[in-house]
C-alpha cells in the first residue's frame, strides 16, 4: 500500500498529455507497422475489482493477439484475487503479469499504463480524469468504465483528454455499453429517423434494492475505509445517480442528441441511514429540462422491498419506445417494432470486440469520451438539484470550481469528509447544501 501522491503531482503528471510531439502507438495496418514487435496488443488493467477483472476477462476473450501484461490496484488483496480469477476465466495463456509488473498504491497506474498498448481503467471513478489524462499522455488506447468523473472539474478534465485523444487517434471506448447493445442501437435508428416523431418527454429509472457494503475493520486508516467501501462516498462513487443511473440518463441524451439545460428536484436518505452507508443518498428523483422543453423524469432508489424498475422510455408526437421491452408502437395502436432479444450478443464483449477489431487493424474508429463525460455531468447535475433543492443550470454546474476530491492520496491522509465523534458522516441538505 505504497505510493504517496498529492493532487499537484497528479495534475503535473496530466499536462504531459498536452506537450510534446504525438506519436500514436498505432499507425494502418497497412503501413506493416505495430507497436508491439511480436503483433501482441498488450493491456493494462488499473483497477481489480469485479469490472476491472470482468472488463480484462472480456478484453482478453477477443479474436486479437492479446495478453495481459501489467497490473494495479490500490490493494494487494485486490490484485491477486483479480488475476487468480482472470487466469481461471481466460488461461495462462493470455496472462503475463510477473511480480514486477504487479503495482501496489495509489501511483501504481503510473507505472503499470507504460507496459501497455491498451488500458482499461475500472477503479472507483472519482480516480478516472487523473488515469485517464496519464494513459492519453502516454499514446495509449483506453476503455474506461462508467461514470468517467464525480465532480465538474473532473468532467472538465476528462472532455479536455478526450479531446487530446481525438488528435492523437487513439481509440476510447467507455462502459455505457447500451451503445454496443442491438436492442437499443435498433431502436435508436428508428427514433433517430422520426418513427415516433419529436421526442416530448422521457423517463429514466434505475430502482432497486441497492449494492454492497464493505465492514469497518479494525486498524484500517479513515482512507483506507472509505476506498474499501468507495460506494458510498462522493468523491469516489459520486452518489448512485452518477454511478449507477448514468446508464439510463445516458440513453435519453442519445435519444435526443442532446443535454438538459436545466435540472430541479428531491432526494434524501429516509430508509439508508446506518453509518455504513456513508453520506449519500438512498432515493432521488430530477426532472431534467432540454433546450426545447422536453422533460426527462428521473428516479434511482436502493430500498429493499419496493417496486423495481431499470428502464427508459419515450414518448413522441407519432408514437411511444419501451427500451425494456424492445418495444415502439405507434399511435394508430400498430407495432412498429417488437424486438427480440434473446440471440442477441453480450453488449459488455462486443465492446472489447469492436475496440481491439480496430486496434489491430490501425483504425481510429472511437471516440466515446466525449459523450461519457457529457452523459456523467447530466447525472452530476442531478445530484446538485437533489442536494441543493434549487434549480441549476447546466452551465453553471459544468463551470463550478467546487472540488469534492482530496487534496492528498495517501493512506494516512484524510479523506474529504470526516465521521462525527459517533460515527455518521454529513449528509447533504436541500436549502443549505451549496454545490455550485
Amino acid at each position: 500500500m505504497s505510493g504517496k501522491i498529492n493532487r499537484r503531482s497528479f495534475v503535473e503528471r496530466s499536462a504531459l498529455a498536452g506537450t510534446g510531439v504525438v506519436i500514436s502507438p498505432f499507425i494502418s495496418r497497412a503501413a506493416g507497422f505495430f507497436n508491439s514487435v511480436d503483433d501482441t496488443i498488450k493491456i493494462a488493467l488499473v483497477g481489480c475489482g469485479g469490472r476491472g477483472t470482468g472488463a480484462a476477462s472480456q478484453a482478453l476473450s477477443t479474436k486479437q493477439n492479446v495478453k495481459l501484461v501489467a497490473m494495479a490496484d490500490a490493494f494487494k488483496d485486490n490484485l491477486e484475487a483479480s488475476l487468480t480469477n482472470i487466469i481461471n476465466e481466460v488461461g495462462k495463456d493470455k496472462v503475463d503479469v510477473p511480480k514486477d509488473r504487479q503495482y501496489v498504491g495509489f501511483d501504481g497506474y503510473l507505472h503499470a499504463i507504460q507496459h501497455a498498448d491498451v488500458v482499461i481503467l475500472a477503479t472507483p471513478p472519482g480516480f478516472r480524469p487523473i488515469h485517464f489524462a496519464e494513459a492519453i499522455a502516454q499514446n495509449k488506447h483506453v476503455f474506461m468504465e462508467k461514470p468517467v468523473a464525480t465532480d465538474a472539474p473532473g468532467v472538465r478534465k476528462v472532455l479536455e483528454t478526450a479531446a487530446i485523444a481525438k488528435q492523437k487517434k487513439l481509440n476510447v471506448v467507455v462502459g455505457l455499453q447500451r451503445h454496443y447493445q442491438a436492442k437499443y442501437t435498433k431502436i435508436m435508428d428508428l427514433v433517430h429517423d422520426g418513427k415516433i416523431g419529436d421526442i416530448t418527454s422521457a423517463q429514466a429509472y434505475w430502482n432497486s434494492a441497492g449494492v454492497w457494503v464493505r465492514p469497518r475493520v479494525a486498524g484500517q486508516t479513515e482512507m483506507e475505509y472509505q476506498m474499501r467501501n468507495w460506494y458510498y462516498f462522493n468523491w469516489l462513487c459520486g452518489d448512485h445517480i452518477n454511478e449507477q443511473h448514468i446508464h439510463n440518463i445516458d440513453v435519453i441524451n442519445w435519444a435526443k442528441q442532446a443535454t438538459p439545460v436545466s435540472a430541479q428536484g428531491m432526494g434524501g436518505r429516509q430508509v439508508r441511514t446506518g453509518k455504513e452507508y456513508g453520506e449519500i443518498y438512498d432515493h432521488h428523483y430530477v426532472e431534467f429540462t432540454y433546450a426545447d422543453g422536453t422533460i426527462m423524469n428521473s428516479q434511482c432508489r436502493h430500498i429493499k422491498n419496493c417496486w423495481d424498475e431499470v428502464n427508459e422510455k419515450l414518448v413522441g408526437t407519432k408514437g411511444t419506445v419501451d427500451f425494456g421491452e424492445g418495444s415502439v408502437m405507434g399511435y394508430n395502436g400498430k407495432s412498429i417494432l417488437k424486438y427480440d432479444a434473446k440471440n442477441d450478443p453480450n453488449p459488455y464483449q462486443v465492446e472489447h470486440d469492436l475496440l481491439f477489431d480496430a486496434i489491430a487493424k490501425g483504425e481510429y474508429k472511437f471516440d466515446n469520451a466525449a459523450y461519457g463525460a457529457t452523459s456523467t455531468m447530466t447525472a452530476i447535475l442531478g445530484r446538485m438539484a437533489t442536494y441543493s433543492g434549487k434549480m441549476i443550470k447546466w452551465d453553471e454546474a459544468l463551470n463550478s470550481k467546487i472540488s469534492i476530491m482530496p487534496k492528498e492520496y495517501a493512506w494516512d491522509a484524510n479523506p474529504p469528509v470526516l465521521p462525527n465523534e459517533e460515527g455518521f458522516y454529513p449528509i447533504p441538505m436541500p436549502g443549505s447544501t451549496e454545490v455550485i
